[in-house]
């Protein structure tokens, strides 16, 4: 439990969620766990809202209800029949909480329908594969018979990427789907069962000197902020990207190789590094979210495990314009890259003051007099990961280029106190909406030139609705560009409300001259703009695509990646 509060605190909920509850569904994470906000946190939330302490002493729709619901499963006692005898009879189930289970993400639209026990979009039968064998059939079985099928790795998708809009069967692999498959260490690459877990991938990985007989402990450096409820398959499908991806890289640039069931029959990647063999069947794959087949195993990359070489560092820059301009400088230098990069907005960094319980503290006092302005003052902060002389290098080189933009040298407490938060962040999001507090994210690609353009546009989007919350940081850095990441906060309860201002900030995103996903994927809650954002004629390649592995459109129908989206649901959320 968080430090009490001095004065009112609002009746927060801790207790572990039901068994079998709405609840236990949409919480995020560890059933134990829950974190509320600072003190002065939750007192800014009511200055900027203009709410008092009496909107927050009663909680509701609080999900502790039992699921429960009338929608029987469609699917024919022969299907059932057959799934059973590949999978076995306690690895195929049709019960209500099961199958809501794995219906719907983590956007706040997933979460507010499960609050209000909205369901809808659910597969007939939930399947809990152990071999990828199991899944061939499973898919041959289902093409056969017009059976749609859709996969649940992590269930962290904030694209709607999970849903079941044409019901069907789930694959959940989180149960039995997690093995790992082969370990090479003169190659330093890992195969694995694609449902297993990023803490599970590293727990491997770290100790492959027991597990494999290796020479050292190795890492896959791949940190999403879902990285501890997101699956392997998940980062792949959606070409995702972790926190420490700009001396990494993002998923693409770690998978070797992959293997697919599809209709179309078993698609397996070559295993080399490099190729020219025509068009990557690699590239062509990641990025399909389910709507080619399902990925069962993929080779990764792994790299040397040296957390002795993590050094952090934190720097504030009087605006906005000067941590923009030293960023692309160090991206730009040729020095070697962080591996943790982030520079947060002027409302980000304000926010993050009250987050560290720095904001009324002398730190914040001798920030004032040197110029650094709330409002104004833009938080820098990362670390590096790899060889040690080229760790410190790249320490000299940030210093260096800090310097020079003047920014100020605040140590390494502010990146030690978010590294320590990264990945527990999300659990805010529960205590706040169980008060109508809504938080969601979308984030996208800019280049360097576009930068201030993009984050000047979508912000005023954001903020034309009255009383918003909208935090900006630029992460994932490239010599080119970066990713823009946008949080908004808002007191919101109507679903239609929420879906329209989402697609208001995605249209908001491309009318800038963005592209509206650097790790997110697409999904179904993305995809009716996807179109507009590509081309035409690129979207007719997937098409053809989709044609040749998935004829019948049975894999993860409904919208992914517009693929059976009519024209008149173009640029306007799904229902």
């Amino acid at each position: 439990m968080s430090k009490p509060y001095k004065d009112f605190q609002p009746p927060f909920y801790y207790d572990r969620a039901p068994e079998k509850s709405y609840r236990s569904i949409f919480k995020w994470g560890d059933p134990e766990l829950t974190k509320i906000p600072k003190e002065n946190l939750y007192k800014m939330m009511k200055e900027l809202f203009g709410l008092s302490d009496g909107d927050f002493k009663t909680t509701k729709d609080l999900g502790l209800e039992e699921v429960k619901y009338d929608i029987p499963s469609k699917l024919s006692p022969e299907a059932l029949t057959f799934f059973r005898g590949v999978c076995g009879e306690s690895n195929v189930s049709v019960t209500d909480y099961d199958r809501l289970s794995v219906a719907y993400g983590k956007t706040m639209y997933d979460l507010l329908r499960l609050r209000r026990a909205v369901v809808e979009n659910i597969p007939d039968a939930v399947i809990y594969p152990s071999d990828k064998s199991e899944i061939n059939r499973i898919v041959e079985y289902c093409d056969k018979n017009l059976i749609p099928v859709y996969v649940y790795g992590g269930g962290s998708s904030v694209t709607r990427g999970v849903e079941c809009i044409k019901g069907g069967i789930s694959l959940d692999m989180r149960r039995n789907f997690n093995k790992v498959i082969a370990f090479n260490e003169i190659n330093q690459t890992i195969t694995v069962q694609t449902g297993m877990s990023g803490p599970a991938l590293e727990a491997h990985l770290h100790n492959a000197r027991t597990e494999f007989s290796a020479k050292r402990a190795y890492t896959c450096g791949h940190f999403p902020q879902s990285y501890e409820y997101s699956s392997v398959g998940g980062w792949v499908v959606t070409r995702g990207a972790g926190q420490n991806s700009t001396y990494y890289g993002k998923i693409e640039d770690i998978v070797i190789s992959q293997e697919y069931a599809t209709p179309a029959g078993v698609i397996k990647s070559d295993p080399y590094i490099r190729t020219a063999t025509g068009p990557s069947v690699d590239q062509i794959m990641m990025g399909s979210e389910g709507a080619f087949g399902v990925l069962t195993e993929v080779t990764l990359r792994v790299f040397r495990y040296r957390p002795e070489n993590h050094l952090k560092f934190s720097y504030m820059f009087r605006t906005w314009q000067d941590g923009m301009a030293a960023s692309r400088e160090i991206m730009q230098v040729e020095a070697g890259y962080p591996s943790v990069f982030r520079l947060s907005d002027a409302e980000e960094t304000d926010i993050m003051m009250r987050l560290y319980g720095v904001d009324g503290g002398a730190l914040n006092s001798i920030l004032k007099l040197r110029g650094f302005l709330p409002s104004k003052r833009c938080m820098f902060l990362g670390f590096t990961d790899g060889e040690k002389g080229f760790c410190k290098n790249v320490l000299r080189t940030v210093r260096r280029v800090c310097r020079r933009y003047k920014a100020m040298n605040l140590t390494s407490i502010p990146a030690a106190s978010w590294e320590r938060g990264r990945f527990t962040d999300p659990y805010l999001r529960d205590s706040m909406q169980d008060f109508g507090v809504m938080t969601d994210t979308l984030e996208c690609t800019v280049n360097w030139d576009n930068m201030e353009r993009v984050h000047e546009e979508v912000r005023a989007y954001c903020k034309s609705r009255p009383k918003t919350v909208c935090t900006t940081h630029l992460s994932h850095a490239y010599p080119q560009g970066a990713n823009l990441y946008w949080i908004f906060i808002v007191k919101m309860e109507s679903l239609e409300e929420f879906k329209a201002y989402h697609g208001g900030i995605l249209q908001a995103i491309q009318t800038a001259g963005a592209s509206m996903s650097h790790h997110h994927g697409i999904g179904k809650m993305f995809a009716p703009w996807l179109e507009d954002q590509i081309g035409s004629n690129q979207l007719e390649i997937y098409k053809a695509l989709k044609a040749h592995f998935d004829p019948h459109n049975i894999m993860n129908p409904g919208g992914t990646l517009g693929l059976d989206i009519p024209s008149e649901g173009k640029n306007k959320p799904l229902p």
